[in-house]
């Protein structure tokens, strides 16, 4: 774990190409042509601005995900104009959730987000491609099979990528701010001098996911997860008549994963987590085994001059609550709006959304503070949720309580849509209340289970102090307004 704020990059620092820039090519330059590249283009586009938005990959394209949208994050679909593109793919609406744990189910639904109320899963090789689309209808240009090699620089300021496209071709592309949507191994990240986070997590579990045959018609309707001991699972249907399987073991056990994956992945079905296979029955797996482990959750400073890092090239939290598409969707579309919004030409390259430097360099800071007061909470929730705890008696009260009243059921499932925070759903009377029947019933490592709760409390204490507080040190003017929102929220 890293903690503490490095001192933010001022200029592109690497790059064959360091040229004084003249002209140029477009309003923004977007590397990365995925979720939130898409999202960025997609609004810079519908706004009237020249937008370049270049990937390596070719669409469609699959790539490493957890999959899951909640209400939220199909809301945000919407908001760019690309829900329809994603429903036509054919992934069943999923109304309802239900979480498993040996001796107790908890089902429920989920509140509205803009009128959606259902989560949906797809692959991500037509998610994009419907994204890319949506950017194309919009206006945007994308250029695939094309690989940035290095960043212009002019007075001290990002104002250009240089890129080969494959079949050997090198240009440059010039634009007064570069996005970097490039993922987790963001090379804009690295050659702006930003690749190390400010803030850190190792994640506690590893991710492993094939897709099956699913002719269980009646169940493709919940987006389902059991644990039992330290083991996580869940089957989400999705497009195509599969559902996705995923596992998440504690990644202390990726070694096993590595070395034997097809294998391990089906023992840890058929003998670690009996509640899956049973789903499972009757069901055949359609693809190998797609994993990662030994991830990292992150902060990284975002915004300089003339570029800004949106989506995992940015921040990145564990698969486990499955935020990422959500956030990169949200912040890619948040980016592209305000830069948008800046005055036309009146900044020393005479262009769409410079609105002099320093104008456009307040928005993108600005931006980068908005999207750490949204998801600094949501980085502790998902990383105290990651972690390879063996399932306790706390939880055993939890999943008895939210088994008993669907409308707690629809609470914590509204966190995950983001529509309230984590600490209005895990509140200090229900953590009271939950540890006072689980002390009080026979069998129950008091000790143990106290410790637990105590250290869940400290956790809890230093995560409100970071959000509502220090807030990664920002002003006081920040840490003011940050208080306030949480006490409206209470």
């Amino acid at each position: 774990m890293t903690e503490g704020l490095s001192p933010r990059p001022v200029a592109a620092t690497e790059g064959r190409a360091r040229r004084s820039v003249a002209a140029t090519d477009a309003d923004v330059v977007i590397v990365g042509a995925r979720c939130a590249g898409s999202a960025a283009a997609i609004a810079l586009a519908k706004a009237g601005r020249k937008v370049i938005a270049v990937d390596s990959a070719r669409f469609p394209s699959p790539t490493i995900s957890t999959h899951l949208m909640w209400p939220g994050g199909l809301a945000e679909l919407a908001r760019l104009g690309a829900l329809d593109r994603v429903a036509a793919l054919g992934a069943p609406r999923l109304p309802l959730a239900s979480v498993d744990i040996p001796g107790v189910r908890a089902a429920g639904g989920y509140s509205a987000v803009d009128g959606i109320s259902y989560a949906m899963c797809v692959r991500r090789a037509g998610l994009d491609l419907a994204l890319v689309e949506t950017a194309r209808s919009a206006g945007a240009e994308v250029r695939e099979g094309t690989r940035v090699t290095g960043l212009l620089s002019a007075e001290g300021r990002v104002a250009g990528v240089e890129v080969n496209e494959r079949g050997g071709r090198s240009y440059a592309l010039r634009a007064p701010v570069v996005v970097g949507a490039d993922g987790r191994r963001s090379t804009v990240a690295r050659l702006v001098g930003a690749a190390d986070p400010y803030l850190s997590r190792r994640d506690g579990r590893a991710c492993y996911y094939a897709y099956f045959d699913d002719p269980h018609e009646a169940l493709r309707a919940v987006a389902s997860q059991w644990r039992q001991g330290a083991e996580l699972g869940t089957a989400f249907p999705c497009d195509g008549g599969l559902t996705l399987v995923l596992l998440m073991p504690p990644d202390a056990r990726a070694a096993n994963f590595r070395k034997y994956p097809e294998k391990e992945y089906d023992r840890t079905i058929d003998e670690l987590l009996p509640g899956l296979g049973e789903r499972l029955r009757g069901c055949a797996r359609r693809s190998r085994v797609f994993g990662a482990a030994g991830l990292e959750s992150y902060f990284r400073v975002s915004a300089g001059p003339g570029w800004a890092l949106v989506g995992d090239a940015g921040h990145f939290k564990d698969p486990v609550t499955a935020q990422g598409i959500r956030d990169a969707l949200r912040f890619g579309r948040l980016l592209g709006e305000s830069l948008a919004g800046l005055p036309d030409g009146s900044g020393p390259v005479n262009t769409g959304v410079s609105g002099g430097m320093g104008g456009t360099d307040a928005v993108l800071a600005e931006w980068e503070r908005r999207r750490d007061r949204e998801c600094l909470e949501a980085f502790y929730w998902t990383d105290r949720t990651g972690r390879a705890d063996p399932v306790g008696p706390l939880d055993v009260e939890m999943h008895r309580a939210l088994r008993a009243d669907p409308a707690l059921m629809t609470r914590f499932l509204d966190v995950y849509s983001r529509i309230i925070r984590p600490a209005e759903a895990l509140t200090t009377p229900r953590l009271a209340g939950w540890t006072a029947r689980a002390l009080l019933r026979p069998g129950t490592d008091r000790p143990a289970l106290l410790r637990f709760v105590a250290r869940t409390v400290r956790e809890l204490r230093q995560e409100n102090k970071q959000v509502n507080r220090r807030r990664l040190g920002l002003s006081s003017t920040d840490t003011k307004l940050i208080a306030d929102e949480t006490a409206q929220n209470l």
